[in-house]
């Protein structure tokens, strides 16, 4: 006969021990019919099963001082997988009595229990096998398919409700020990049972009779007290209904008066409109009068300001034209000033032309002198150079005389235009100041 695989039974074995106590939480809870608290056996028995299958295979940790090996470093690592796990991670590390990871990792699950999410966490976990082989051994039963089962047999504890005092209980050095007894059932255990069953009936009816009859006696107390305060109220409003009709008699007597005195008022005002109208509309002919003299004399100083508007327009247009014929005189002053400047500048290119040729003159004079022979070629060729400085003073002479002329011609012009252009000006603003006025 082969032998089995002992890590395979260990599984095997937790994996009966969770069924049962799984399995016997919810029908205990189912039962009891109420939520369920830190001492009830199942819960309490349910809790040493789970901490042994977290514990299956785990890896021993090295520290400087000893080693260890906790279940919290798995639960710790669901925070990260699971969003939601951040608030029960953080509740556990702010427990004030925890001093050890398994105290934590206690208290985990508990939290998760009242939340309805341990099956939910610890799913998120199991996928993560390459997360879980940091913690767990190959063989373990979180890295099997045990592990998977167990988790879903957990989604049948969410139909319980439990209200866990984790804070001022000693999970650190709690002794994690699995009751069998629990889970063998003999004939005495189920007669036991059903008797228990018939017990709790019972209480539950006398708890539910008492209960009733505790309410009936405080609507019967409240229905006496009503109808005391009804009584009262009643004897108020007689008297009140009392007061009420000898003012209204005190009211209708005053109403009659007032009604009195309202018909004298209308009839001083229905006379006294019948006067206001007849000079209201007498007021109201002499308003229409006056009203169609007034729209005569605007429509008159309307067609006036037409025109004096018309009139201004035209003189603007008019000054426009003057100013553009000002611009182009200046511009052409500015053309001839310019003809001018290269005319002198020309004239003083001449003028250089004819000292260089006097320069010329005297220098060949100079030679002819110290030269005897080439008298009669000197001769001559100062006599050409003598020509043409005549040509060259005469040429200046016309061309400064023709330059004055020019000038002269120019100053003028512009001394006019502007005269004319001034007059033109202070006459327009004559007339358009005229016109403003």
């Amino acid at each position: 006969m082969a032998t089995k695989d002992p890590t395979a039974v260990e599984r095997a074995n937790l994996l009966n021990m969770a069924k049962l106590s799984i399995k016997g939480l919810i029908e205990s809870a189912l039962s009891f019919g109420r939520t369920l608290d830190s001492d009830y056996p199942p819960l309490q028995q349910f809790f040493v099963v789970m901490e042994h299958c977290l514990k299956h295979g785990l890896k021993v940790r090295k520290s400087f001082l000893s080693y260890n090996k906790t279940i919290w470093g798995p639960l710790e690592l669901v925070e990260k997988l699971y969003p939601e796990a951040e608030e029960i991670g953080a509740s556990v590390r702010d427990l004030p009595g925890l001093k050890t990871p398994l105290g934590r990792a206690r208290a985990w699950l508990r939290l998760a229990l009242m939340q309805k999410k341990m099956a939910d966490y610890l799913r998120c976990l199991i996928i993560q096998r390459e997360l879980l082989s940091e913690f767990y051994e190959y063989h373990a039963l979180m890295m099997e398919e045990e592990g998977a089962v167990i988790v879903g047999l957990l989604v049948g504890l969410n139909v319980i409700d439990a209200n866990l005092c984790v804070k001022g209980e000693d999970l650190d050095s709690q002794v994690g020990v699995i009751d069998f007894s629990m889970y063998l059932k003999n004939e005495e255990d189920v007669g036991n049972k059903e008797r228990n069953v018939q017990i709790a009936a019972i209480l539950d009816q006398k708890n539910y009779v008492e209960e009733l009859n505790r309410q009936l006696n405080s609507t019967v107390s409240s229905l006496h007290s009503r109808v005391d305060s009804l009584e009262k109220s009643n004897t108020k409003l007689i008297e009140e209904l009392a007061i009420a009709k000898n003012n209204i008699i005190k009211l209708q007597e005053e109403n009659h008066q007032l009604r009195n005195e309202n018909k004298l008022i209308l009839m001083k005002t229905q006379q006294h409109l019948e006067v206001t109208k007849v000079d209201v509309d007498a007021e109201l002919q002499t308003y229409k009068h006056s009203r169609q003299e007034l729209d005569e004399m605007y429509n008159e100083a309307r067609r006036q300001l037409r025109d004096e508007s018309q009139l201004r327009q035209d003189v603007e247009n008019e000054l426009a034209v003057q100013v553009s014929m000002k611009h182009e005189i200046e511009l052409a002053m500015k053309l001839l000033e310019k003809d001018i400047h290269e005319k002198q500048d020309t004239l003083i290119g001449l003028r250089q032309q004819l000292e260089e040729v006097k320069a010329i003159n005297i220098e060949m004079y100079q030679k002819l002198q110290g030269s005897e022979d080439g008298l009669k070629e000197k001769n001559e060729i100062i006599a050409r150079l003598e020509e043409k400085t005549n040509k060259i003073t005469v040429a200046m002479r016309q061309l400064e005389q023709s330059d004055n002329d020019l000038l002269t011609q120019t100053r003028t012009i512009a001394m006019s235009l502007v005269k004319c252009a001034s007059s033109d000006t202070q006459d327009q603003y004559k007339l358009v100041k005229d016109i403003s006025f």
